[in-house]
């Protein structure tokens, strides 16, 4: 069946227009705006985003040629210089805001658990870095010969869905950010070596959060009981973990759980957890699917425009990265919906190839290789 408007339409109809509204009122981002609003800016963005436009002059020309198929969007194309001017000077803390209402959109049609066989709460923390040009991002300070832009991100294994963004600069610690979080008790964090803080970990576990992680090959710990270790496990001991420079600190008590690398003949991976209740291989198979924050990152990467930037300002860069999360949220939201049998990658390729196309959204995603009804001829009149 042919739809009344574009696979673009329908997808952007997944962020209610009232909502999005409501938050620019807050925000007042329209404040000052001549013909080019935020729904304007925001369209264009995801269009940048999911037509995968390399600059702000395909932005504009690909909107251009659209013709007809964006003014069902009520919006007004944008001239690639108004464009940048938007994104240099409105607030990025709009996009920030629509990502968190656009997340509580999308927890309808989650499955409500993760793969795992407990049901506490599953989630990754993790930071991925995009290096940029110092000379050009002279506030992405990295190091001294080039700089960078860290996202850090919290994924909600449920869906795989990001349920926390943060973006900053590459100098940003990565447990800076951590501490900056607050769990709900009983959820089970994975994290790597980057989020090492003995006293946050203590902290954690006073409240009832448990995590999963790997220490420093420098970790001075005391073995207190040595458990039966499973099948496949080499090891599963509990230990209370010291920290040798100060002696006011009372120890840690943690699992240590040691397993052969399967990558690596001879070698094998450690983990440490505070769940003491669980059993050696659920506390393995937790720290293995810390992989999918990885997946997350490579996804968005190959997929959204975060590589190379259409601007160069800090505020930029934020609407930039903060747009490609919601274009990603939706991607995620309609393929958790429809079930939709191809990957991620390939759906978001397709919809690339097919954005602009006057499909019925939902009816496409069961059978995405299905070619499109013929058109109908009435009275020898040939209608498209």
């Amino acid at each position: 069946m042919l739809a009344s408007c574009s696979l673009l339409h329908q997808i952007l109809n997944s962020v209610p227009r009232s909502e999005f509204e409501q938050l620019v009122s807050k925000r007042k981002s329209d404040r000052g705006a001549r013909g080019f609003t935020s729904r304007d800016q925001f369209v264009a963005m995801m269009f940048c985003h999911l037509g995968r436009a390399q600059s702000l002059r395909e932005i504009e020309n690909g909107l251009r040629s659209a013709g007809g198929k964006i003014h069902q969007l009520g919006i007004k194309v944008p001239v690639r210089s108004t464009l940048a001017y938007a994104n240099e000077h409105r607030t990025w803390q709009l996009y920030r805001d629509m990502f968190f209402a656009t997340l509580n959109n999308c927890r309808s049609v989650q499955k409500g658990r993760h793969k795992l066989r407990f049901k506490n709460p599953l989630r990754s923390l993790d930071s991925t870095t995009v290096e940029v040009v110092s000379e050009m991002f002279d506030w992405a300070k990295y190091n001294k010969a080039k700089g960078a832009i860290k996202l850090h991100l919290l994924l909600d294994h449920d869906g795989y869905l990001p349920t926390y963004a943060c973006i900053t600069d590459g100098q940003k610690a990565d447990i800076t950010v951590g501490r900056m979080l607050d769990f709900d008790p009983g959820s089970v964090i994975v994290f790597d070596r980057g989020y090492v803080d003995y006293a946050w970990f203590r902290s954690l576990t006073e409240r009832k959060v448990w995590f999963v992680t790997r220490l420093k090959k420098n970790a001075h710990y005391e073995v207190i009981e040595e458990l039966p270790a499973p099948q496949g496990i080499l090891s599963d001991q509990l230990v209370d973990l010291m920290m040798s420079q100060r002696n006011d600190f009372i120890p840690l008590r943690l699992r240590r759980i040691e397993i052969a690398d399967p990558n690596r003949d001879g070698k094998s991976l450690v983990f440490f957890s505070n769940l003491l209740h669980f059993g050696a291989t659920t506390i393995a198979a937790i720290y293995k699917e810390r992989w999918q924050i990885e997946n997350f990152f490579k996804a968005i990467k190959q997929t959204m425009k975060i590589k190379t930037f259409i601007g160069s300002s800090m505020n930029a860069i934020q609407i930039q990265l903060w747009t490609a999360l919601i274009a990603m949220l939706l991607i995620r939201y309609i393929k958790l919906k429809s079930q939709c049998p191809v990957s991620l990658s390939n759906l978001v390729a397709m919809l690339r190839f097919h954005l602009l196309a006057h499909r019925e959204l939902w009816e496409w995603l069961k059978e995405p290789f299905a070619p499109p009804d013929p058109p109908q001829a009435v009275q020898g009149v040939l209608f498209r």
